[in-house]
């Protein structure tokens, strides 16, 4: 008596090459899905979505910059600092920037709607640079154009 061999069933059949293809990129898309916000949500120590902690404020003494056509422009600023901040730093640095920013415009440019705004914002992003973190925002004490 011979014995011959059983044709296979279903069940012993391989998968389709394409289910299988199919079923690696699942696990791939879920590993990286995973990765993604484990990294944007629950990494321990990522302080980009913490804000820091407001301060003490420091005024700083107004000055004066020249605007183009012989006229001026009476700046006075004071500078948020953050909790951290033990020791009131020097204004030298804000001060400098402002004349920087400022010096040379025109009184025309510096009373456009919205502009002081955006010249706000332009002050405080440099001041935050330049004091390594310590400023959160800069304030308009005084701004007087003549």
């Amino acid at each position: 008596m011979t014995v011959t061999t059983m044709p296979k069933t279903d069940k012993d059949a391989p998968a389709p090459r394409g289910k299988k293809k199919l079923i690696t990129i699942a696990l791939v898309a879920v590993m990286v899905v995973s990765g993604a916000a484990w990294f944007l949500f629950l990494k321990p120590g990522l302080a980009a979505g913490k804000a820091p902690e407001p301060g003490q404020v420091l005024g700083l003494q107004s000055i004066q910059v020249n605007l183009s056509d012989g006229n001026y422009l009476k700046l006075g600023i004071a500078l948020q600092l953050t909790m951290d901040v033990k020791e009131a730093p020097d204004g030298s640095k804000a001060l400098d920037t402002a004349i920087d920013l400022f010096s040379g415009r025109s009184m025309v440019d510096l009373i456009r709607p919205g502009q002081r705004d955006k010249l706000k914002e332009q002050l405080a992003n440099e001041l935050r640079k330049r004091y390594d973190g310590e400023v959160i925002d800069v304030y308009f004490t005084e701004f007087v154009t003549q």
